[in-house]
Formats: structure tokens, C-alpha cells, sequence
């Protein structure tokens, strides 16, 4: 069965404290990812229940977008320190509507 996209999902932990500058960091690397050839949706966000969790989206149209962007991500540095993740990729084989 042929992969028609990737989805990047999971969380991201920091310290309480280094969420909102983690966010801060990564908006500008946020907007060059979604302008890449293949990129649907990329998305860092604050998780309104987990202090120190970040939710993290990433939507591609083929793995040959998603390693070419892998090779030219060039993300910010420093970083605050990522204490645990819990990310994962999914291969899809179909896409449809949820509503109607």
C-alpha cells in the first residue's frame, strides 16, 4: 500500500519555566517549514493543561518532502534542554473528511 502522507505527532517536555521561550525560539523556524515544497501543516504548541508540555504536528505529503526537509531544517540554537519526548511518525494510506 502506497504512503499518500506522513504525520509527524507527539509531545515535547522542557521545564515549566522554558516552554514559553522554547515556543518563542522555533516561530521562525515554524513559518520557513511551512513554506517547504511538500509541508501541509507544522505546528509547536503550548498545552493548556501540561506546564512543561509542548504539542507537536507535523504534516507531509511524501517522505522525500519530509527528508528534504530533514537535511535542511537548520532550527534555532541554543535550545532550551528537551527533557523527554514522546513523538512519533505515522504513515497514512488515505485521507477523507471528518464532517460531511
Amino acid at each position: 500500500m502506497e504512503c499518500r502522507v506522513l504525520i509527524i505527532s507527539g509531545r515535547l517536555y522542557v521545564e515549566p519555566r522554558h516552554r514559553d521561550p522554547y515556543l518563542n525560539r522555533v516561530t521562525d523556524f515554524l513559518v520557513r517549514t511551512r513554506a517547504k515544497p511538500g509541508c501541509v501543516d507544522f505546528v509547536m504548541a503550548a498545552d493548556p493543561v501540561e506546564p512543561g508540555r509542548i504539542n507537536l504536528l507535523e504534516v507531509w505529503e511524501s517522505q522525500e518532502h519530509l527528508t528534504a526537509h530533514q537535511a535542511t531544517a537548520n532550527p534555532p540554537e541554543p535550545m532550551p534542554t528537551v527533557l523527554r519526548d514522546e513523538v512519533r511518525l505515522y504513515q497514512i494510506s488515505a485521507v477523507g473528511p471528518v464532517f460531511g
